[in-house]
């Protein structure tokens, strides 16, 4: 039976050993936003629902856009707790970020509640956008949406990072995410991203995620040059900006050349 289902194109570059790109979205409410994350060469799009205010309907449309042109939709929920997921996989969303995986235990509910049978206990339907609403027999379906379901955990406190082998060790995980700002903040180093400490934690998730076969993921550290570095020791999965912040620094650049060149004009 021929498969219906593009593969994730995240999956793809990881795979592939690339690194694969996203941009975090806090601010863009319009499909829109998924034709701009194309055009400036990402691979998925980080819809932000833990710091940020969507309805579902929103990230529905969004996710249907991002389909159709062949970016990955993931959205970060707002913990392990939460009650949209398997809704929100139900209807394209294609990959599922959960903030905050503290040991074994939180990660197991994140693979019950993202894969179907035997590997997880997800519940099933019929007619999926993911293949257009046609008619798919079940043990097809449920086959190709596992494999199109990337599902990412993100270690973000001192306590996770201590459980990063157990929690590493949980089959259906597919990347393990160094939250660098929030694990910063947990240990008392808001904002210190070359602290040593901070260095050698982004350094241990590469390090165990790979041995146990899961890929490795930097987000939280809004620099280039950081983001690079991670890339270059291993870690695959990486959001670049929000969009907040790509549309502030490109106002702020614009903005900023027109009054200096008036000013110089003026002398």
């Amino acid at each position: 039976m021929p498969q219906l289902l593009p593969v994730n194109p995240v999956k793809q570059r990881l795979r592939a050993g690339d690194a694969a790109l996203g941009m975090n979205i806090r601010m863009g409410r319009s499909a829109d936003i998924a034709r701009v994350a194309k055009a400036s060469g990402h691979d998925f799009i980080f819809i932000d629902t833990q710091h940020s205010v969507f309805n579902l309907e929103t990230i529905h449309h969004i996710a249907q856009a991002a389909l159709a042109i062949g970016i990955a939709p993931l959205v970060r929920v707002k913990g392990i707790n939460d009650p949209d997921v398997s809704l929100l996989l139900d209807n394209a969303v294609t990959g599922i970020v959960y903030p905050d995986i503290n040991n074994a235990r939180e990660a197991q509910k994140a693979v019950d509640v993202c894969r179907f049978a035997p590997l997880g206990k997800r519940s099933v339907v019929g007619g999926y956008p993911h293949f257009d609403y046609k008619s798919v027999p079940l043990s097809q379906a449920v086959e190709e949406l596992n494999e199109a379901c990337l599902l990412v955990c993100m270690i973000e406190t001192a306590e996770g990072l201590a459980n990063i082998e157990e929690i590493c060790a949980v089959p259906g995980i597919d990347v393990i995410h160094m939250g660098t700002n929030d694990f910063a903040a947990n240990i008392g180093k808001a904002g210190k991203f070359d602290d040593p400490e901070v260095v050698a934690a982004q350094a241990r998730v590469i390090e165990v995620a790979r041995k146990h076969g899961k890929f490795a993921g930097c987000g939280g550290n809004r620099n280039v040059e950081r983001q690079v570095n991670a890339i270059r020791s291993g870690a695959q999965f990486v959001t670049t900006q929000t969009d907040i912040s790509f549309l502030m620094a490109s106002a702020q650049e614009w903005v900023g050349g027109v009054r200096e060149a008036l000013a110089a004009g003026s002398k």
